[in-house]
C-alpha cells in the first residue's frame, strides 16, 4: 500500500478510504482532558459509530470503558490504529502495530515522526499522516468546512 505521491510524501484519497473502511481501530493516545485531541476526538469517532479501543498507558478506565497500556495487550485484534501522541513515542507505536500485522496507521497532525513515516512505507503500511481525521470520518459535521477549505487550496488527498 503506497500513500506517498511520486517524490512528495501525501495520503492519497484511496489511502483514506481504505484507512475508513477499517472496521475496529486502536486509538492511542485518548485523554480525559476534552481540550486535547485525544479526549474529544475519541468521543466524537464513538458517536459516529466507529469501534475504538483507547490505548493510554497512563490511563486505567476512559469513558466508562477500559483503556490498554499498549497495542499488544489488546484482547482482541483491531484493522487500524490511530496515533495522537507526541511525535518521538509515534515510531515505537507503529512497530509494535507491524508486529501484530496492523497494516493501516493514521498519524495525527503532531504525531507524525520521518522515522515513523519511512518505517510504515518500507513495511508495506497504509500510513496517513498530514491530514486530520475528523475532516474524513463520516458525518464530517463542522468539520466539512476545513475539508471544503483544503479541497479550494489544493490540499485534499487525491
Amino acid at each position: 500500500m503506497n500513500d506517498y505521491v511520486e517524490g512528495l510524501k501525501i495520503a492519497t484519497k484511496k489511502s483514506v478510504e481504505d484507512f475508513l473502511k477499517q472496521k475496529s481501530w486502536a486509538f492511542v493516545g485518548a485523554s480525559e482532558n476534552k481540550k486535547k485531541f485525544g479526549g474529544f476526538a475519541y468521543r466524537e469517532l464513538k458517536t459516529k459509530g466507529i469501534k475504538l479501543t483507547a490505548v493510554n498507558p497512563t490511563l486505567e478506565k476512559f469513558v466508562d470503558e477500559p483503556v490498554y497500556s499498549s497495542l499488544s495487550e489488546l484482547p482482541y485484534p483491531v484493522d487500524a490504529v490511530l496515533i495522537a501522541v507526541s511525535p518521538s513515542k509515534t515510531l515505537q507505536i507503529v512497530k509494535e502495530a507491524s508486529r501484530l500485522g496492523i497494516k493501516h496507521v493514521w498519524m495525527q497532525q503532531g504525531a507524525e515522526s520521518e522515522e515513523a513515516i519511512e518505517f510504515c512505507r518500507e513495511n508495506g503500511m497504509n500510513c496517513i499522516h498530514g491530514e486530520c481525521i475528523m475532516m474524513f470520518a463520516h458525518p464530517a459535521g463542522v468539520h466539512r468546512i476545513h475539508r471544503f477549505i483544503w479541497k479550494v487550496i489544493g490540499r485534499l488527498p487525491k
